[in-house]
């Protein structure tokens, strides 16, 4: 199993939204594997962003495989702590990738 998490956060104007930065876990598996928990980031200072016209955190998960996944409702509180899981990869490998946006305070 591999486990990253990607300090590389990258920032993109929209409209409505002013500048987010988006950071992200992400991890691989093979059939039958259950992943850990995936902790994305969460950059000091800054706050969840707000998809633009909602109250719901700004949040993707891209994966590949036969898996079920979803943000950790226990594990996540949006404010200093937000936890991806995953049950059982059920095909011959499974990847995931849980983002989220955030809204910084600029210098």
């Amino acid at each position: 199993m591999l486990l990253v998490s990607s300090p590389n956060a990258h920032t993109q104007e929209m409209e409505d939204a002013g500048a987010t930065t988006e950071l992200s876990c992400s991890f691989a598996m093979d059939k039958g594997e259950t992943a850990r928990p995936c902790q994305v980031p969460f950059p000091e200072g800054c706050q969840v962003a707000m998809i633009p016209g909602t109250t719901q955190p700004w949040t993707t998960i891209s994966k590949g495989g036969r898996l079920q996944c979803r943000f950790d409702e226990k594990e996540t509180n949006w404010k200093t702590k937000i936890t991806g899981t995953c049950g059982q990869c059920q095909s011959v490998h499974c990847s995931v990738k849980f983002s989220v946006r955030f809204m910084c305070p600029s210098g």
